[in-house]
C-alpha cells in the first residue's frame, strides 16, 4: 500500500502577477513602473516571479516590453525570474535576456489549445520538442504548464486519465517541472486533491506547481486541497489580478497575499514577509487604474485588533 504523502511544512509561491495579472488589463502600464514594481516584489521573499511574456506583441500588446522588462529589473539572490514563452523565437529572446526559468504553456483540451494557441495537444508537444533543442546546455530550468486541467470551457471535463498522459509525455521530453492550471476556475477540491495525488505518486520526483483561479470562489480551497494531496508549489498573483484572454469566464487567479495569510496562519512556512507583500499589494489599484479582488489588503490580516467601541454611560 502507497504510503500517504505528508502535507508540506514549508510552500514556494511564484508570483505571477506582472505576467498573467497585465496581460489582459486594460491600462498599459509603463515599462519603468512595471520594473519598479517587480523589483519591490523581489524583496518580499517571492523565490519566483513570472516577470513577462516573450510573445507577439499584437498578441499581448501589454507585454510588448519583455525584454527591456527583464533586462531592467534588479537581480537578487534566490529569486528567480521566470517568463513564458510561445515558441522557439520567444525562447530565443528569453534566453538572451539571461532568465533564470522558460515556462512553456499547452493545453490538455483540443477546443481551448485551438483557440488560445492554434495548436492541439499533440502539436504542442511538438514545439516544445524543437524548444528542448534550443535551450539544452544553457542551463535554464525548463517548465510547462498545462491548461484546463481541470475542465475546459468548451468541452467541458478533461478526463484525468487523459491529463495524466500529457504529464507522462512532458516528463518523457525532458520537462523539468509542470503546472497543473485551472485555467476557469473549474476545479474543486476532491477533485485537485485526487489528481495531485495521482501525479505525486507517479512522478515522485518531478516539481509540480498547481496554479488556480477564483472564477467561483474556490481558489484557496482548491489550493488547500492541493496542499493537503503534498503539493508544495504554488502560482499565485497580487491582488487576485489576471485570467486568461481565450478562456471564457475566467477571472483572476488566486490571490497572493491571501494565500500567504491562510497558510501563513495555519503555521505553513511561506517564506514570504506577509507585511511587505501587503505594502506592495497596496499600489495596485494605482498602477494599474482600479480596485483588486485581494482581501486581506482589505481587512487586514486575522491577527488585527481593534479598539472596543467607547458607550455612553
Amino acid at each position: 500500500m502507497t504510503q500517504p504523502i505528508p502535507c508540506p511544512t514549508k510552500i514556494e509561491i511564484n508570483e505571477v502577477a506582472p505576467r498573467d495579472g497585465l496581460q489582459i488589463e486594460a491600462r498599459f502600464v509603463p515599462t519603468e513602473e512595471k520594473i519598479r514594481w517587480i523589483d519591490a516584489l523581489s524583496t518580499t521573499g517571492l523565490r519566483r516571479i513570472e516577470a513577462t511574456s516573450f510573445t507577439s506583441p499584437k498578441a499581448i500588446p501589454n507585454l510588448r516590453d519583455a525584454a527591456e522588462v527583464v533586462t531592467g529589473i534588479q537581480r537578487r539572490e534566490g529569486v528567480d525570474i521566470t517568463v513564458l514563452v510561445p515558441n522557439v523565437k520567444g525562447t530565443e529572446r528569453a534566453l538572451a535576456c539571461q532568465v533564470d526559468e522558460i515556462n512553456l504553456v499547452m493545453s490538455a483540451s483540443n477546443s481551448h489549445g485551438l483557440a488560445n494557441l492554434r495548436m492541439t495537444p499533440e502539436q504542442s508537444l511538438e514545439q516544445f520538442a524543437a524548444i528542448l533543442e534550443v535551450t539544452q546546455g544553457s542551463g535554464v530550468f525548463i517548465n510547462a504548464s498545462l491548461s484546463t486541467t481541470f475542465g475546459c470551457p468548451f468541452e467541458g471535463e478533461v478526463p484525468e486519465a487523459r491529463v495524466l498522459e500529457l504529464v507522462e509525455k512532458l516528463v518523457a521530453l525532458g520537462i523539468q517541472g509542470v503546472t497543473l492550471c485551472d485555467t476557469t476556475g473549474m476545479a474543486n477540491p476532491a477533485q485537485v486533491k485526487r489528481l495531485c495525488k495521482a501525479a505525486l505518486e507517479r512522478w515522485p520526483e518531478t516539481p509540480f506547481t498547481l496554479h488556480f483561479h477564483n472564477t467561483r470562489g474556490m481558489g484557496l480551497a482548491n489550493a488547500l486541497a492541493a496542499w493537503e494531496a503534498g503539493i508544495s508549489r504554488f502560482d499565485a498573483s497580487l491582488g487576485g489580478l489576471g485570467g486568461c484572454p481565450f478562456a471564457p469566464g475566467a477571472s483572476g487567479n488566486v490571490c497572493t497575499e491571501d494565500l500567504v495569510h491562510m497558510f501563513e496562519a495555519m503555521g505553513v512556512d511561506t517564506g514570504v514577509d506577509l507585511d511587505a507583500l501587503l505594502e506592495v499589494a497596496a499600489t495596485l489599484p494605482d498602477l494599474i487604474g482600479h480596485d483588486v479582488p485581494g482581501q486581506v489588503v482589505k481587512a487586514g490580516k486575522s491577527t488585527r485588533r481593534y479598539d472596543m467601541p467607547v458607550r455612553d454611560a
